[in-house]
C-alpha cells in the first residue's frame, strides 16, 4: 500500500501552489522580459470545470487554474515598491479564489554588493529625512552594479497558509535557450509572500 499525498482542508496536495507558479512563470515568459507586475487569481480547476468549463482543457489535471487580472498600476522607482504595496494592502478576493499569485521582476545582487550599496546611501546628496531621494539612489546603484542580474519573482499564497516563492533568473545575453530554471529558498520574498497572503485575510468579496 503506498502511502496517500496529505491534503489541506480545500483539498489541494502539497504540489499544488508550486505547479500553479510553474505554469503561470510559463505563461508570463512566452510574452518575454520587461513586463509589469502581474496579479493572478487561483481557482480550483475542479471548479471552474463546473462554473465555466470552455476555459478548461478536458486533458487539464491541474489542481489549480491561474486567472490573469489586469497588469498592476505600478510607476517607476521609487514610487513602485509603495504602489504595490498599497495595492496588495487593498486587494481581495471572491470566495470561489483559492489563493493568488504575483509575478515581479526583480533585480538580484551578489552578497558582496551590499557594501557597495551603503557607500552609495552615504553620499546621496540633499535631505537625510527624503526616503525617495535615498531610494532612487539605491535604485540606480544597483541598476548600475556589474553584478546585477535581472529576474523573475513569482509569488504565490493560498487561503490554507501556504505560501512560496519561486525565482528565474534572465538568461544572459546570447545564451542558447534551455528551458526555466526555477530557483526557490524558504527566505525569498517573505515581505512580498506575508503581504500576499494578507490579501487572502480580509475575506471574500461579497
Amino acid at each position: 500500500m503506498t502511502d496517500q499525498p496529505t491534503l489541506s482542508p480545500d483539498g489541494l496536495s502539497p504540489d499544488a501552489l508550486g505547479r500553479a507558479l510553474s505554469d503561470i512563470v510559463t505563461f508570463v515568459d512566452e510574452n518575454g522580459w520587461d513586463q509589469p507586475p502581474i496579479l493572478f487569481a487561483l481557482v480550483p480547476t475542479a471548479t471552474l470545470a463546473q462554473t465555466q468549463p470552455d476555459l478548461i482543457d478536458p486533458d487539464d489535471d491541474s489542481e489549480l487554474s491561474p486567472i490573469a487580472q489586469e497588469s498592476l498600476p505600478i510607476g517607476s522607482e521609487p514610487s513602485g515598491n509603495a504602489d504595490l504595496e498599497h495595492i496588495l494592502a487593498t486587494t481581495t478576493w471572491p470566495a470561489p479564489v483559492t489563493g493568488a499569485a504575483l509575478v515581479q521582476e526583480i533585480l538580484v545582487l551578489p552578497p558582496e554588493a551590499e557594501a557597495d550599496l551603503d557607500t552609495a546611501f552615504l553620499q546621496v546628496p540633499g535631505d537625510p529625512d527624503d526616503p525617495t531621494g535615498g531610494d532612487a539612489v539605491l535604485r540606480a546603484s544597483a541598476d548600475a552594479h556589474p553584478g546585477a542580474r535581472p529576474a523573475r519573482l513569482a509569488i504565490g499564497a493560498l487561503r490554507d497558509g501556504r505560501t512560496l516563492a519561486l525565482m528565474q533568473l534572465r538568461p544572459e545575453r546570447g545564451a542558447d535557450p534551455a528551458g526555466i530554471e526555477l530557483l526557490t529558498h524558504h527566505d525569498l520574498a517573505t515581505d512580498l509572500r506575508a503581504a500576499l497572503a494578507h490579501t487572502l485575510d480580509h475575506g471574500p468579496d461579497s
